[in-house]
């Protein structure tokens, strides 16, 4: 199930107003900062840029593969699976990272902090039977 003709609408919104203001506007919903993540299509090659929600953890960035609590992974991150070299924008500041799933204990922890930074994580793992992927961007100087 994709996302619906509004939701489209919206992203697109929501990036091109991002970028235009180095997120100044649109960085953060409430307390959780919005972040762009830029991705390689694993079918297209082309860029693909999402706005997310990202929780800091040191110099590395999470992300959680939600998806809304739906039944499929988003597109962004099987890119990112297919392809882990992407760049992520933080306020006006852009950045080439790796990605990766987090396992084991080290996703446990990053649950918990993604859940503690937004509670709404915890509603969209009761939607879904899926493992919902958690995504640790690092630096590419580490």
């Amino acid at each position: 199930m994709g996302l619906s003709r509004t939701q489209l609408m919206f992203v697109a919104l929501h990036r091109a107003v991002y970028r235009a203001t180095g997120g100044r506007l649109l960085g953060r919903f409430g307390r959780i900062e919005q972040v762009l993540l830029t991705t390689t299509g694993r079918s297209t090659g082309k860029a693909r840029t999402t706005p997310l929600a990202g929780t800091p953890d040191g110099d590395r960035l999470v992300l959680v593969a939600s998806n809304n609590g739906g039944d499929a992974h988003p597109s962004w991150y099987l890119n990112l699976v297919a392809n882990p070299q992407v760049s992520v924008q933080r306020g006006a500041t852009v950045a080439p990272m790796t990605a990766r799933t987090a396992e084991g204990a080290e996703r446990e922890r990053l649950w918990d902090l993604v859940v503690r930074n937004n509670p709404g994580y915890a509603r969209y793992a009761q939607r879904t039977t899926r493992h919902i992927p958690v995504v640790v961007c690092e630096p590419l100087d580490r």
